[in-house]
């Protein structure tokens, strides 16, 4: 009995394989790959695959779509977790603290630096307010009691450091394990493993494909950029600058500059362009607030 082409309120009621209705001892579970159809057990699945197999392929690649070209609501960075506004994209202007893995804007940071100055306090974490550590050793050991909590931000930083020292297997358990828990920073560093090809699989191209999808979904306007770049040389040009437009939307330089640059060849319309560019300006005075502009003035950068 073939069910894809049933209407969509037959298919959410009956098996796509035998037909029978869901009922108080019947339960029916949806394909894992797409919305289309639903069975009332695993043989019967299996039995429908050949069928199902094709518009499975389809609709799925079409969900993906949908959920890569949507606009994230922020940044994979997220919010700094004490004044609530956006995190800068340049790292620059935040700091991790090791007692709690919070990611604070230097605004707040500073501010905190200062108020503990002027009363003459004990330096602490502006977020947990654990006292600051007064060594490496100690900080070492605060980012290794969040690793063994399964802190994603914690595991990337790990992994950082021993890519950095060239332990590239090392770092890749880490990064696999952040991007397992949800970190977007990982995958975006999983993809880069990939594409220089470090342990020379076969499938090194997929994964870095996949890796830098999964970043980009998740807010990381690196990764975005990065596919709009690899679109372009594969000369789906209309795809990347899908992904230039929603990467300049979240305030990332380098896809507002690419586009500019695809404007001035013809390839961008003129109105992309300047919606891009309020949206870019729009994401850029979020991040913004007299705390942050002060400590930024006070040091100079």
């Amino acid at each position: 009995m073939s069910s894809d082409n049933r209407d969509a309120h037959n298919v959410a009621e009956c098996c796509a394989s035998c037909g029978i209705a869901e009922v108080d001892d019947v339960k029916l579970k949806e394909c894992a790959d797409c919305d289309l159809v639903r069975y009332c057990s695993d043989t019967c699945q299996e039995n429908h695959q050949p069928q199902h197999e094709e518009a499975c392929n389809k609709r799925t690649a079409e969900l993906r779509d949908e959920l890569l070209f949507k606009q994230p609501d922020s940044t994979h960075l997220g919010d700094c977790p004490i004044c609530m506004l956006p995190l800068q994209l340049d790292l620059s202007k935040s700091s991790m603290q090791t007692c709690c893995s919070k990611v604070v804007c230097y605004g707040c940071f500073h501010a905190n630096l200062f108020r503990e100055e002027k009363e003459r306090l004990e330096n602490k974490c502006p977020f947990c307010r654990k006292p600051i550590p007064d060594t490496d050793a100690e900080c070492d050991k605060r980012r290794m009691e969040r690793i063994e909590m399964d802190d994603p931000i914690a595991i990337v930083h790990e992994g950082v450091q021993l890519y950095i020292k060239g332990d590239h297997e090392g770092a890749f358990v880490y990064y696999l394990k952040a991007a397992e828990l949800g970190n977007m920073e990982a995958h975006y560093k999983l993809s880069i493993m990939y594409h220089f090809g470090v342990f020379g699989g076969n499938d090194d191209r997929k994964n870095e494909m996949w890796h830098l999808e999964e970043a980009s979904i998740g807010g990381h306007p690196g990764a975005r950029y990065k596919l709009g770049w690899l679109e372009w040389s594969n000369k789906r040009n209309e795809i990347a600058v899908k992904h230039w437009v929603i990467g300049a939307s979240q305030g990332h330089d380098d896809s507002l500059e690419f586009l500019m640059k695809k404007f001035k060849g013809g390839f961008v319309k003129k109105e992309v362009l300047a919606a891009a560019l309020r949206a870019h300006q729009a994401a850029v005075n979020a991040t913004k607030s007299p705390q942050r502009e002060a400590t930024e003035a006070a040091l100079g950068t």
